[in-house]
């Protein structure tokens, strides 16, 4: 019997969240102390709609965060932890990616992280698939093309649940620079996303942000808000180094269309003011918002645009409430809310 899969929009009905409680304070150099507390307020925020699935990377640590969930009064009865040594703690991109299949209803794919192409130290975060589909109770799949694995992180790939993707070449397709498969072309790729993701068309766009670790990852850049809405990050500043790719993926969006042939609508979201720490750029954006079942959870940035993106957001979930969280500290390490977490769907 043919699987049919299909990878659901964020947007759709979640189980939970899957998260992991920072241990390594090189991801944040001089603010891990504060890095703990914000990731408290986020399991909060989290843990107050649905569930949480938390990596900790042993027993003592696990003890800690209780006592810390326990002063920041966090509902506790909907975080479950997860006993895992981990190299870091972004779950979008380590983690599995639970998507729906008409065989035994939910299936963990494995992408086979391997530090974005960039890092030596990730052969912990290799073993969080299994340790999650395993927690889960959800078969594991190993995502193979010709013979070899494939590595793709869940930040480079944004659905609409209907069979459309976003993604971007920068990412995927750069001839040097993080090279995820050697070799691969659009039509290897395209051919991956139907077979692990039922994915029947695909919209890429261009360049990342400036900054951004990844080399291009799409949750800084565009995201579906709806089946039919894509919401895309625009620099209005033409001297800034974002100003040029923003405006080609903007381009790029309005010619696109969607699996049924329509155009999708385009919502644009401003950036924030380039954020440089450390004589680096830092990648911030507010496009790497996380959609829960009630709530959307949005990175801020002490920014006069802050609230011009959390209006525009707002605008695009009548149905959700809108909550900023600020991610000044969060985002030293080159990611915030929706890099850090992975949604299980229902």
């Amino acid at each position: 019997m043919e699987i049919h899969r299909r990878f659901p929009a964020e947007f759709e009905k979640q189980q939970g969240i899957l998260l992991c409680f920072p241990h390594n304070g090189n991801d944040w150099p001089g603010k891990y102390g504060a890095i703990q507390w914000a990731f408290v307020e986020f399991i909060k925020k989290v843990a107050n709609v649905e569930d949480v699935f938390l990596l900790v990377a042993n027993e003592k640590l696990k003890e800690k965060v209780i006592g810390m969930l326990e002063m920041a009064h966090v509902n506790i009865s909907n975080v479950s932890f997860i006993i895992q040594k981990t190299n870091r703690s972004w779950m979008r991109d380590s983690g599995p990616i639970v998507i729906k299949n008409s065989k035994n209803g939910r299936e963990a794919l494995n992408f086979n992280f391997n530090g974005w192409a960039k890092y030596s130290n990730f052969q912990l975060d290799k073993l969080v698939p299994s340790k999650v589909a395993e927690f889960l109770n959800i078969p594991l799949k190993q995502a193979i093309y010709k013979g070899k694995s494939v590595i793709l992180e869940g930040g480079a790939i944004d659905s609409n649940g209907k069979g459309t993707l976003l993604t971007s070449e920068e990412c995927l397709l750069h001839p040097n620079i993080q090279v995820r498969n050697e070799n691969f072309t659009k039509a290897d790729y395209e051919a991956v996303f139907k077979e692990y993701l039922g994915i029947t068309n695909v919209i890429w766009l261009g360049d990342g942000i400036e900054g951004d670790d990844t080399h291009g990852h799409i949750d800084d850049l565009c995201r579906f808000v709806n089946e039919d809405t894509i919401i895309t990050v625009v620099e209005s500043d033409p001297k800034e180094a974002n100003y040029a790719p923003l405006q080609d993926n903007l381009k790029r969006l309005h010619a696109a269309k969607l699996e049924n042939g329509e155009s999708p609508k385009i919502i644009c979201l401003p950036m924030p003011k380039r954020i440089d720490f450390d004589k680096v750029i830092i990648p911030a954006s507010y496009a790497n918002f996380l959609i829960l079942n009630k709530c959307v959870l949005v990175p801020t940035f002490n920014d006069p645009n802050d609230r011009i993106a959390l209006n525009i957001i707002s605008g695009c979930f009548s149905d959700r409430e809108i909550i900023g969280i600020s991610a000044i500290d969060l985002i030293w390490g080159f990611g915030t809310l929706h890099c850090l977490s992975q949604q299980i769907p229902e």
